[in-house]
């Protein structure tokens, strides 16, 4: 699955608070003298700037081209330096060595099956220094069974429009977001076009999760839930993941 359209729009329609509470859990649960970070699915760069603008050194890793374009361009306008790579977090063999990588906005459910997540997780165990962390956030079964099933999101800007609906997937605890784009041609003749994207994701069990990161060899993994330091509950929306490579 690669954003095309939705790369362009992405930052129009994303809540820009998330950002900042990314970055704050991030920071809670970094060793103090943390600097080299590997932001996994960096997007548009939004959560990598927030990390550069507070001192970090980054490098942000994203599938999507037209992501990645957008991403520098950002940069370059918050006048700070971070190195973006066109990559696949299925393999991280080329890309150096970090004291923390993160994967937040639940990236990894977007991989296609269990074998790829514990792929990503073997990945990132081999990406990381000794003492290194891993920061991650996945759809909690909660939000893909009972949030998201109907769910449908409309969006008007200035020069498009934007349809979100959602609906269960065929696997278990998936989920198919259909995206529809209205977007006013260049010339400016009143016209628009129209794009339709097909998103998927998936999760598993809090249980399965623990299991792979143990897998992978990560000695010690801590679970919270909807950007705090609480435990998940039946209710959460969002797991978050903070593993331990010691």
């Amino acid at each position: 699955m690669a954003y095309e359209t939705f790369a362009f729009i992405y930052d129009e329609v994303m809540d820009e608070t998330l950002y900042q509470q990314w970055l704050a859990f991030s920071k809670r649960h970094l060793p103090a003298e943390t600097k080299d970070i590997l932001e996994l699915a960096c997007g548009t760069g939004a959560l990598a700037t927030a990390f550069a603008k507070d001192g970090y050194h980054v490098t942000g890793l994203d599938l999507s081209e037209e992501m990645l374009m957008i991403a520098s361009q950002r940069a370059y306008e918050e006048d700070v330096s971070i190195q973006f790579v066109e990559g696949d977090m299925l393999d991280l063999s080329e890309i150096g060595q970090y004291q923390a990588i993160t994967c937040f906005s639940d990236s990894l459910c977007y991989m296609k099956n269990a074998q790829d997540v514990q792929q990503v997780f073997d990945e990132v165990y081999q990406a990381l220094e000794d003492d290194g962390r891993f920061l991650f956030d996945v759809h909690s079964i909660h939000q893909i069974d009972t949030v998201f099933p109907e769910y449908s999101y409309h969006y008007q800007g200035e020069n498009f429009a934007f349809l979100w609906d959602s609906y269960s997937g065929e696997e278990k605890h998936s989920i198919e977001h259909f995206l529809t784009f209205f977007i006013e041609e260049q010339e400016g003749n009143g016209k628009f076009i129209r794009e339709d994207e097909l998103h998927q994701e998936r999760t598993y069990p809090l249980e399965s999760y623990l299991r792979m990161l143990e897998n992978s060899g990560f000695s010690k993994v801590e679970a919270f839930a909807d950007f705090t330091d609480e435990a998940p509950s039946d209710a959460s929306k969002r797991w978050f993941f903070v593993a331990y490579k010691e």
